[in-house]
């Protein structure tokens, strides 16, 4: 994907993000990172050589398991995070702004629930 094609898609998570109460961004393994006291959204874009452009969410137990079961053309079992209930959601593949604000909107919710480490 053109560089300026992931940059318009990081924009778009990054203000609605930023739009949520308490959030700050960092630069975290290299890539924007958003924080509500622990981290909730990650971007990847083309991490480590994905080959996709998408976030790593924050989720609820079996989240992930059920969106990537569905679709797996838009949600992937991330690595690393994966094992901890994490869901990619990628932004390249077409899928309807609506539903990635509402997994940045669950993520920054869970991160509520969960202590930080």
């Amino acid at each position: 994907m053109p560089r300026k094609s992931s940059e318009r898609l990081i924009d778009r998570v990054r203000k609605l993000a930023l739009a949520l109460p308490g959030t700050t961004e960092k630069v975290s393994h290299g890539e924007p990172s958003f924080f509500r006291g622990r981290m909730y959204v990650t971007v990847d874009d083309d991490h480590h050589g994905s080959g996709h452009v998408a976030i790593w969410c924050c989720a609820e137990a079996g989240v992930a398991a059920a969106f990537v079961d569905a679709s797996p053309e838009h949600f992937f079992v991330p690595p690393y995070v994966g094992t901890q209930g994490w869901i990619g959601v990628r932004l390249d593949s077409g899928l309807d702004p609506a539903v990635v604000a509402r997994f940045v909107e669950q993520a920054w919710a869970e991160a509520a629930r969960k202590p930080k480490r």
